[in-house]
């Protein structure tokens, strides 16, 4: 397999890899992507069957995972 890259790009990878690290940095950088594209999909699918998710739940739980739960209860 051949990619083409622009040379800022290379440089970049270059700086923060070596030349060994580039292809497991990129491969891990190409498997984030998916894993992002599969939790679009399936957010999309979840939303069509149910509706779009309460945004006051989903901040609720976005402050449980951050640990700002305490400070939301207190402001409650």
């Amino acid at each position: 397999m051949s990619v083409s890259l622009h040379e800022g790009t290379i440089a970049a990878l270059k700086q923060r890899t070596g030349r060994r690290g580039m292809s497991a940095y990129v491969e891990s950088l190409i498997q984030r992507e998916l894993e992002r594209e599969r939790l679009r999909e399936l957010i999309a699918a979840a939303e069509a069957e149910h509706g779009p998710a309460d945004q006051r739940a989903v901040d609720a739980k976005r402050e449980i995972l951050r640990g700002d739960a305490a400070s939301s209860a207190d402001a409650a």
